[in-house]
């Protein structure tokens, strides 16, 4: 298999503070990468550290096969890297085909040239002769994007380049740069700490918690099967239940709820994603009266807390209903489990 980019037992701090610990992944040469975490966890220096911004305490970095750091050392402009910032990082006073041209060589900055890596990125050719004041959010991400690809790089970092746009920009924008790199068949790892655009964006996913790799697998699995509570909550909304497991069936306040298989047992916790959970409209199933609805347009959010067998007031759970509802607060219903659910040692 061959790897564009492979990362082992990687520590960095600075000062008397730790900020990554042990972190070590590879990418395969095509892939799209997201690392997901909070603010504070690392993300950002680990994406330093394969740029070659920083240079790590401990451990290696390779790309295509060659060390770059940890056995030896390769500086930034060696490394056949393209780094797209959150702000895009232009120049203010230059224009854009200036911007654009930076990554080439003096003889390369052609007017032809540039239309093509504009091109790329799907700008018209004229936007050359403007300034980064006079484009949108989303076009200037472009041009950081087009400046970086000038440099024809084997490997793409993207520092959380979407979020400082509004919702729709970011998705547009999002799609374009995916579909951009995806035809350039260029590896990519990408930084985030938005759940929704790493899910989507990336073919693998890695949770950074407190400066350690949590998981990493596909998007499937990450959100399916998380590896421990915390990154269940991290990356959605997540019902978790206080359970008594036996064999692959759990017994929670939702009833007898089957589990996937992973070797706890006993009593345990379970989790399940809010569209997991059904409204019967029969009011079959385990009752519960709904507490609060949070309308989100498409999609409504239910709080609903849930009956014990003897009637007393118990656990509070979150259902995802599509489209509209009539049930207001103080409705009784009937909620049961769609699928399974995830079981984790107490």
């Amino acid at each position: 298999m061959t790897y564009a980019l492979e990362v082992e037992g990687l520590d960095k701090s600075f000062g008397a503070a730790p900020i990554l610990r042990h972190v070590g992944f590879a990418a395969e040469a095509g892939s799209t990468t997201a690392i997901l975490g909070p603010s504070g966890c690392g993300k950002t220096t680990l994406l330093r550290l394969i740029a070659g911004f920083e240079r790590p305490d401990s451990g290696t970095i390779a790309l295509a096969g060659r060390m770059v750091a940890g056995g030896g050392w390769t500086p930034p402009h060696r490394r056949s890297v393209g780094y797209v910032a959150q702000d895009g990082a232009l120049f203010p006073h230059a224009t854009v085909g200036a911007n654009v041209g930076f990554g080439l060589p003096r003889r390369a900055r052609t007017r032809s040239k540039i239309a093509e890596l504009l091109d790329m990125v799907s700008l018209d050719p004229s936007y050359a002769s403007r300034r980064p004041d006079q484009l949108s959010g989303g076009q200037q991400q472009r041009v950081a994007l087009a400046r970086a690809l000038a440099r024809e790089p084997e490997l793409m970092l993207l520092d959380e380049p979407f979020s400082a746009l509004d919702a729709g920009l970011r998705a547009d924008t999002r799609r374009i740069v995916a579909d951009i790199l995806a035809k350039a068949g260029i590896t990519t790892i990408l930084v985030t700490h938005d759940q929704p655009e790493a899910l989507s964006f990336a073919d693998r996913v890695g949770v950074m918690s407190a400066g350690r790799l949590a998981q990493i697998g596909t998007p499937r699995e990450i959100y399916s099967t998380p590896v421990d509570v915390s990154t269940a909550q991290f990356i959605g909304d997540a019902v978790v239940l206080a359970a008594h497991v036996d064999g692959q069936r759990a017994r929670c306040a939702l009833g007898d709820v089957p589990v996937s298989l992973s070797g706890v047992q006993g009593n345990a916790r379970i989790m399940l994603r809010p569209e997991q959970i059904e409204v019967t409209p029969d009011g079959a199933g385990v009752s519960g009266t709904v507490v609060d609805v949070e309308y989100l347009g498409s999609e409504m959010m239910l709080g609903i807390r849930l009956d014990t067998e003897n009637g007393v007031v118990s656990d509070r759970v979150t259902v995802r209903r599509f489209g509209a509802t009539a049930l207001t607060p103080g409705d009784r219903v009937g909620i049961r489990v769609l699928g399974e659910g995830v079981a984790y040692e107490l």
